[in-house]
């Protein structure tokens, strides 16, 4: 019935499994397991970069393949709508950055924006601040408006989570009105900070804060871990970016910090810091 010659059915029965086979059958359970602890939104790469980290020996090639048998992969990003709205007749902050989203140290640029969920209760508006030096996100809030009270209390979640004076730091938007308005720029003012301003209608003047608005929407909105479920209240978005801005700053590997989370990140910079300081000796 086989069309096989009997000797070689029982030859293929009897077979132990290959190396290359007991090795998948190893390896295969814990690459889908990190791929599960981190929102299902992994590639390859980064799931190969996650399992070096944990102390597997594991190929890129390989991780590539037993993604591919389980059927599983990262996730893609979509391009959204604007959310701000520039006000022309009030006056704007100059640009301080000029397209160069770099720093030398942490507290030097953070970068702001806001992005939109649609929620069976309405529209749920999120703002982030993001350092430019770790990618770290410093301050953020969800809300059901726009206003610039929120952006305010995003502003206050940073200044108490990295200094309650930061003299020198410059804050970079694009040119909505909750970022033109007096109460934002006074706000920033009395931690020592300045707002900065990219051209209307330009995503690239700010964007690295477009990058991070396109992969939480990506990650967690948009992304595997829900199966595409609506989400139902503003609430409920404002608890899952919570647990989803810990794992980013705390665990998601950035390709941009060599493959380190932001909060490792920036504990070698001050682990350095601290080294390169002269020992006073003890008189």
């Amino acid at each position: 019935m086989l069309q096989v010659a009997p000797s070689s059915y029982y030859e293929f029965k009897n077979r132990r499994p290959s190396a290359r086979a007991q090795r998948d059958e190893v390896m295969g359970p814990i690459v889908r397991q990190l791929w599960d602890d981190n929102y299902r939104v992994y590639g390859a790469r980064k799931v190969w970069k996650a399992a070096r980290r944990g102390g597997h020996d594991i190929g890129r090639d390989q991780v590539a393949r037993l993604m591919r048998t389980a059927g599983i992969e990262g996730v893609g990003r979509t391009k959204g709508v604007r959310t701000t709205k520039p006000d022309p007749d009030v006056p704007r902050h100059p640009d301080l950055v000029g397209r160069d989203f770099t720093a030398s140290a942490p507290n030097q640029l953070w970068v702001t924006d806001l992005t939109y969920v649609p929620t069976w209760a309405g529209v749920a508006y999120v703002c982030f601040i993001i350092d430019a030096y770790s990618r770290a996100i410093v301050g953020w809030r969800v809300a059901s408006h726009m206003r610039t009270t929120m952006v305010l209390d995003a502003i206050e979640m940073a200044r108490w989570s990295r200094g309650t004076q930061l003299t020198g730091l410059r804050c970079h938007s694009d040119a909505g009105s909750q970022f033109t308005s007096i109460r934002y720029g006074e706000r920033l003012a009395e931690i020592g900070a300045v707002p900065s301003i990219g051209t209307v209608g330009d995503s690239y003047d700010n964007a690295l804060a477009e990058t991070v608005n396109g992969y939480y929407k990506a990650e967690l909105i948009r992304g595997p871990a829900r199966e595409r479920r609506p989400w139902r209240t503003v609430e409920d978005v404002e608890l899952a970016t919570l647990s989803w801005v810990h794992w980013h700053n705390h665990d998601r590997l950035h390709g941009y910090l060599a493959d380190v989370p932001p909060a490792e990140f920036e504990a070698t910079f001050y682990a350095t810091k601290r080294t390169d300081q002269l020992l006073v000796g003890i008189q």
